[in-house]
């Protein structure tokens, strides 16, 4: 028999967020449940219960979280794509493909944008228009948790063909966080042939090191961009990321 009550992280102001027992979602024309199987925590997510958000974006309250994997419950009709015991993962939205904006192909200024939130809960139902545009399966092979990271390692992979980054570049990354340590993959991934990353704290420079970075620097110990001028023989590196989000960097 199909549950009628789960438990979901609701947000209901800025610093309120709570554990509660809500309806398991009825799902409609070429809508997915999926049963959520690992959620991360991304900075927007830190934002929004920190500060808030864009009010058109945000309104309150509002299931909260958007990494997520899971496994298919429920297909409505139509769907064709997913069936019941399908590994799942889907975006936090989608585009309508219909306005202004998307005829530019500037997907990401969308004025009909469809937003998916609820990560944090035991189920969560993925809207037709994400089922259709980005929602995928994925394999056996990859676990629960890294089919997570698909979200911010698609925004990483964008930037990263947004700048152009090519074989045998010089690239300098500001910030070990998980961005800063995807783009520093990703761009051994396209053979740059430099790549250095800096941070403030140890523990994530260790880390940078062990997934291949060439040149680490704690930049409150250390300047940046003397030591990039001299990795580079003064010429400056081909290419930076900057991938904390503040004004200082």
């Amino acid at each position: 028999m199909r549950k009628s009550k789960m438990k979901a992280a609701i947000l209901h102001g800025i610093g309120d967020l709570r554990v509660e027992e809500v309806e398991v979602p009825e799902i409609g024309f070429g809508e997915v449940l999926a049963e959520v199987k690992a959620a991360t925590t991304c900075g927007t997510d830190v934002k929004i219960l920190r500060r808030g958000y864009v009010g058109e974006i945000v309104s309150y309250p509002m299931p909260f979280g958007h990494e997520w994997s899971g496994v298919v419950k429920e297909v409505g009709p139509d769907v064709e794509a997913f069936k019941p015991g399908d590994r799942i993962r889907a975006g936090n939205s989608a585009p309508c493909y219909s306005c202004s904006m998307c005829a530019e192909g500037k997907y990401n200024l969308c004025m009909n944008r469809t937003w998916l939130w609820g990560a944090y809960a035991e189920g969560i139902k993925v809207p037709s228009q994400i089922v259709l545009h980005n929602a995928q399966t994925f394999p056996d092979s990859l676990s629960f948790e890294e089919a997570a990271v698909a979200e911010p390692l698609a925004c990483v992979l964008h930037g990263s063909d947004k700048v152009g980054t090519a074989p045998g570049d010089s690239v300098a990354i500001i910030g070990a966080g998980p961005i800063g340590l995807l783009h520093l993959l990703v761009a051994k991934q396209k053979g740059a042939g430099w790549v250095f990353i800096s941070d403030l704290v140890d523990e994530r420079l260790e880390a940078a090191e062990r997934l291949g970075a060439d040149e680490t620097i704690n930049s409150e110990r250390e300047d940046l961009t003397s030591i990039g001028k001299e990795l580079t023989y003064g010429l400056g590196v081909d290419v930076a990321i900057e991938s904390v989000g503040t004004p200082q960097t």
